[in-house]
């Protein structure tokens, strides 16, 4: 039995011991809590990347929720004999396997919608999706996808992918939105030479000779440049490149959420466009289903239907869904006028590429070739400034061809010319200036605008921080770039820490991905490979101190 006494004396010498103890609970694990929660966030990542991958060979690779198929198909390109282990498919995944029509040059030779059932376009490495129902190898998706791999050190897997994009270029005619029949008509944002060229520096770095390689790149990004530079997709009165798709009435790949059209159509019914531009009462070919409207009872309200969407709504709902945009009002309501447009986004990715393929014909030795395309840049400049540069707003502005004015509305494309190292010293000042009311707490809004559609405010997503960070960087706006990398890295792991998850989108007002989009994709999808890449990116960029800091609050 122990004495009054020795408790006594025992509980003085433990409770020093055990506030010691409590106090070490409490203040140690603050930075170990941090550099934790780091650790589980990238080893969420980096696990992740094994999880997003598919290949022309895996079961999982032909789901697709986006589209009804009774039937699961593999399309081979018409003149390449069918691989061996693609004939197992046959029985190991109930994947029935055909052949395209013909040989494909160019986009739309094809049209995607003379293919039925719809299917898996073959591509013979690895690849990475996006996640959830982005269940293939998408074009631009992929350019912050291969930053993260190789950020994770994962050479061999961003090679497949750009390999994968070369196929696609030889036996699809261009790189594609992705691979799916139904998505022969149309291409990306450009982004191949930047995916080139960080896969090039990687290997530099790790010194490996990669100058056979650099030569067959530098034909398919030609290749994949030309697409650009003709029909539909060159404008010859700027002498400046649109987005356009090549095929006709509504897209298939929104069956998952088939009201879509019906929500747009009634949009333009309320905004009396009728008979006009978008919205019409007489049918014509591929316009897509009839749409009726519940409508009041007096003598002077229009008709209640039926209705369709024009071919002109749906070219410029096409091409906003190639910009990547999908959906937006920056081009329009609805992206409905995206063909009229020459874009700042898209002509300063492609002054980016004709920068790149002078850097690559520098390294293989073609002064003559490096010069033409060093000239071609610098026209494409003078362009841009001609059509885009708005002095007054202090930015590059989309311009309309048909209008012939500059778009006034704000979007975080804007930092697109210093991704690109396009603007002057004195443009970039104005851009920084001009675009800062575009930050909120938890990155950049991609548009001070409320519409309800996902690419405008309140939404910021993964690619435009990358672009808007590395762009500050380029012209010394480091404490710019690193406060905005710190907001939008905080957030996600923030979101992670409450959720477990990375996110497709989030709301960078309210710092969450508890989104309410009314227009383009209501689910938030989980993976998600382009937001994996940027965080991973971004992360490595920081200064120690300052990826230490990126933890979520308590």
């Amino acid at each position: 039995m122990i004495s009054g006494y020795c408790w006594r004396t025992l509980l003085l010498r433990l409770v020093p011991a055990l506030l010691s103890a409590a106090w070490l609970c409490i203040a140690l694990p603050a930075q170990q809590n941090a550099n934790m929660q780091r650790l589980d966030i990238l080893s969420y990542i980096h696990q992740s990347w094994d999880k997003l991958s598919r290949s022309s060979f895996s079961c999982t690779s032909f789901r697709d929720s986006k589209v009804v198929l009774e039937t699961t198909l593999l399309y081979l390109p018409a003149d390449l004999p069918v691989p061996a282990n693609v004939i197992q498919l046959q029985d190991e995944c109930n994947v029935q396997v055909k052949k395209l029509p013909k040989t494909i040059t160019r986009l739309g030779q094809v049209p995607p919608e003379s293919i039925h059932p719809s299917g898996l376009l073959y591509l013979p490495a690895p690849y990475i999706v996006p996640g959830g129902r982005f269940n293939e190898m998408y074009g631009w998706d992929s350019y912050f996808i291969v930053r993260g791999l190789l950020a994770d050190g994962r050479v061999d897997s961003a090679r497949d992918v750009i390999e994968n994009f070369f196929f696609e270029i030889d036996h699809y005619g261009s790189v594609l939105n992705a691979n799916r029949t139904y998505y022969l008509g149309r291409s990306q944002p450009p982004f191949l030479s930047a995916m080139v060229m960080a896969l090039h520096q990687a290997n530099l770095k790790n010194k490996k000779d990669d100058r056979a390689w650099l030569q067959r790149s530098y034909m398919y990004v030609q290749r994949d440049y030309t697409t650009w530079m003709t029909a539909p997709h060159y404008d010859a009165t700027t002498g400046l490149s649109r987005f356009a798709d090549t095929g006709h009435g509504p897209v298939p790949e929104i069956a998952d959420h088939s009201d879509y059209y019906t929500r747009v159509a009634r949009w333009f019914f309320d905004q009396h466009d009728t008979e006009r531009h978008y919205l019409t009462d007489r049918k014509s070919e591929g316009a897509g289903a009839e749409i009726w409207f519940s409508s009041c009872s007096e003598p002077t309200c229009p008709r209640s239907g039926p209705y369709w969407l024009t071919q002109r709504f749906y070219s410029g709902d096409r091409a906003m869904r190639e910009s990547g945009f999908d959906t937006t009002f920056r081009f329009g309501p609805y992206g409905a006028d995206t063909e009229q447009f020459v874009p700042v986004c898209l002509n300063s990715l492609l002054y980016r590429v004709e920068l790149d393929l002078a850097a690559m014909a520098g390294e293989l030795g073609r002064a003559d070739e490096q010069k033409q395309w060093t000239t071609r840049a610098r026209q494409r400049k003078a362009a841009m400034v001609r059509y885009m540069w708005d002095a007054r707003a202090g930015v590059f502005a989309d311009y309309n061809v048909v209008t012939r004015q500059r778009s006034t509305l704000r979007y975080a494309t804007g930092y697109y010319p210093l991704w690109a190292s396009l603007a002057t010293p004195q443009q970039a000042a104005s851009i920084r200036t001009a675009l800062q009311p575009l930050e909120q707490s938890g990155g950049i809004s991609f548009s001070d605008t409320l519409t309800g559609a996902q690419w405008d405010k309140p939404y910021g997503w993964a690619p435009i921080h990358l672009i808007a960070v590395e762009g500050l960087r380029q012209y010394g706006y480091t404490s710019d770039a690193d406060r905005i990398a710190v907001k939008f890295l905080r957030m996600v792991a923030a979101d992670y820490a409450r959720t477990g998850l990375i996110r497709e989108k989030y709301d960078v007002v309210a710092q969450t991905s508890e989104v309410h989009v009314k227009e383009g994709y209501s689910d938030n999808v989980i993976g998600f490979g382009w937001t994996n890449g940027t965080f991973t990116a971004l992360l490595a960029e920081l200064p120690a101190d300052q990826q230490s800091s990126v933890v979520a609050p308590e």
